[in-house]
């Protein structure tokens, strides 16, 4: 189910907490097997099928796992975690890439193999690169002894189950160990992650999901054509709603786990200001690159063998970074650009030695974030290509109808016409300009839902405001929008 639906917010959520609450007053481990029954049931209402996949994947892990820990050997400990690895990563294969590696054969051969049409289980390359990241703590040596229930409890608690975070061992093992028989329920905590919920749900319902309305009809009718303005705007809109829509996502994670007295891993932290693609990719997707740092980068070598074979380990990671987001050569693509220009800022800082104004690289940094973005949201790469030629070789012209009507609709159109606004020339426009002007400033200048919830008093006022804005969030749930990462 999803975190913006009337069942997840008016039945699973109220029931699991005050279940788990209960249960834990009088016995510690039903607590963990009580969330671990939830979480199945999460994931198990998109697709029983999903459920049956997750469950041998935990119980193939936890078996590697054992074995590890019982083997004494160097070599049989390195081969146990091979097969592991191997077994995580053919799973994942097989569910992801079958048929982007049956298509691309029959195009480069000619051939005409048909296709398996494989449904993609949600969430997982998250808990395949979960899975893969404790066996590799275990082959280090990072994990201490860890019981099946909680073991599956750190695979499948919800909140971070889908779209992330990737947890680690070491954040995130000492956390369900320490959940203890007891009436340990912190108020503050728990309203804050209220708040941060809340913040969570607003920027995927009311920002995320309007935006969407009209990258949406661009891409749509891209083959039709768009005119330069709208292609331009469709380029911002997407780096909006992905923005809001995972930043969202990785709010109401937190603020769940909150809920719970469980601190998730920080997964995004305001990745639109940084200065250079480098800062990017540490407040974008934190959790991703720590995991591909830990277990790619560094033991390719890191930057310890050379400049070369630094530059070679920085593409080969974001290769895979592209690959891991999807089955297409648009991801490729969208992961070797980020690669190249993560190479390109390496040699400006260590060669060439310059020091771009901050504004100046800000800039540099967001264009190109947006470009790389048309190639992430592209079907094709002819169709990035073709949006990026609309944006800047086509007619500019104002925006259609069409292309607004995500914005001139809901509540917002219902204050535009008592205000008596509409009947403006430029009436139409209004919603649209204040919709972006009010996503790039909260995206540039003003501190993240982190940060606003964790200042937040616990007061009336913000009790009331919290609470309309729920409610806001609650009477716009007219259609139910899937989250942009469920996809990967």
């Amino acid at each position: 189910m999803l975190f913006n639906s009337h069942i997840f917010i008016f039945l699973f959520l109220p029931l699991t907490l005050i279940g788990f609450y209960l249960i834990k007053r009088a016995n510690a481990r039903a607590a963990k097997v009580w969330l671990i029954g939830m979480s199945l049931w999460f994931y198990g209402y998109f697709n029983t099928g999903y459920l049956a996949i997750m469950i041998v994947s935990v119980l193939f892990n936890y078996a590697i796992y054992v074995l590890m820990k019982r083997t004494g050997k160097p070599a049989a400990l390195k081969i146990t975690l091979t097969v592991g690895i191997v077994g995580n990563l053919a799973l994942l294969m097989y569910f992801k890439y079958t048929d982007f590696l049956i298509d691309s054969c029959n195009r480069i051969f000619t051939l005409n193999i048909p296709l398996k049409n494989i449904l993609l289980p949600l969430g997982i390359s998250f808990f395949t690169f979960q899975q893969i990241g404790f066996l590799a703590d275990e082959y280090r040596g990072e994990v201490k002894e860890c019981g099946f229930v909680d073991y599956a409890l750190f695979v499948t608690f919800f909140p971070q189950l889908i779209a992330g975070p990737i947890a680690d061992n070491k954040s995130m093992m000492p956390q369900y160990e320490g959940i203890k028989k007891g009436k340990d329920f912190d108020t503050e905590v728990f309203c804050k992650g209220a708040m941060l919920f809340i913040l969570g749900l607003c920027k995927k319902v009311l920002l995320a999901d309007t935006f969407g309305k009209s990258v949406d009809y661009a891409y749509t009718n891209l083959s039709y054509g768009i005119n330069s303005i709208e292609a331009l705007l469709a380029i911002l809109f997407y780096t909006l709603q992905l923005y809001f829509d995972f930043s969202g996502y990785c709010d109401m994670a937190l603020g769940i786990g909150m809920m719970f007295g469980i601190d998730i891993p920080v997964n995004f932290d305001s990745p639109y200001k940084s200065r250079n693609i480098g800062e990017f990719w540490r407040r974008w997707h934190i959790t991703l690159n720590r995991f591909l740092t830990d277990n790619i980068y560094i033991p390719l070598g890191g930057s310890r063998k050379g400049e070369v074979r630094t530059y070679i380990n920085i593409f080969l990671v974001f290769l895979i970074s592209g690959i891991w987001h999807g089955a297409g050569v648009t991801f490729i693509v969208w992961g070797l650009m980020h690669g190249i220009m993560s190479i390109i800022t390496r040699l400006i800082r260590t060669k060439i030695r310059i020091e771009l104004n901050g504004v100046i690289s800000h800039i540099i940094t967001f264009v190109f974030v947006c470009l790389a973005w048309v190639f992430f949201r592209a079907d094709t790469v002819s169709q990035a290509l073709d949006m990026i030629k609309s944006a800047f070789a086509g007619t500019f012209t104002r925006p259609g109808e069409d292309f607004m009507s995500g914005f001139n609709s809901g509540e917002f159109w219902y204050v535009l016409k008592i205000c008596h606004l509409t009947t403006l020339s430029f009436g139409r426009y209004i919603l649209m300009i204040a919709f972006t002007l009010a996503g790039t400033v909260m995206v540039f200048f003003l501190p993240n839902a982190r940060q606003i919830a964790g200042k937040a008093r616990l007061n009336i006022i913000n009790g009331i405001i919290f609470g309309a804005l729920l409610a806001w969030c609650i009477i716009s749930l007219s259609g139910v929008s899937t989250f942009l990462y469920f996809n990967f």
